[in-house]
């Protein structure tokens, strides 16, 4: 696996900061420091932390559209991932993930934070209308996931849901 460039270390830096300490804690020389770059490494690939959330809302673009793809053929089928992936602490170290964590911790900040989560949400749901016929239940799936997400992602538990999938889908008709 190839070593990830500056720029994507730097951002990975970002993330962790937003994640571990929210963005209260985002300055410049934090993560630089974080990131192990100077600082004028990171105003090489970020010239300020306007540049570094347009670079996290691209990152979480371009992971969800990724992800929303592998689910299209994922082995145990689009529904069933979508489902699965919105629970398990397996997601939780996953890049698109904590792409995902980072940039919710800057709702409020700005507008185009709320609007690349709801068109990456979108992506989620167009996937689920096109493999669930009945667009009332797509929308109770998708409603589902976002919960179960929500829930795994303030730490609350979902494995008893998570090992009773098969009974969610059967009785959603799936």
């Amino acid at each position: 696996m190839p070593r990830p460039s500056a720029r994507e270390i730097v951002l990975d830096a970002y993330v962790d900061i937003l994640i571990e300490h929210g963005p209260g804690s985002v300055t410049l020389d934090a993560v630089a420091a974080k990131a192990k770059v100077s600082k004028g490494g990171l105003l090489y690939h970020f010239g300020s932390k306007e540049a570094l959330l347009e670079g996290l809302l691209d990152r979480v673009w371009r992971l969800s559209l990724a992800d929303v793809e592998y689910a299209r053929t994922a082995p145990e089928g689009p529904i069933r991932y979508y489902l699965s992936s919105s629970v398990t602490d397996a997601s939780m170290d996953k890049p698109a993930h904590r792409a995902s964590m980072a940039a919710l911790r800057q709702v409020g900040s700005d507008d185009r934070v709320v609007e690349v989560i709801r068109d990456c949400s979108q992506l989620w749901r167009d996937l689920l209308a096109e493999h669930i016929a009945d667009p009332l239940t797509a929308e109770m799936v998708g409603t589902l996931g976002d919960g179960l997400y929500l829930r795994a992602t303030m730490g609350e538990e979902t494995a008893t849901l998570a090992g009773q999938l098969d009974e969610v889908l059967r009785r959603l008709g799936l």
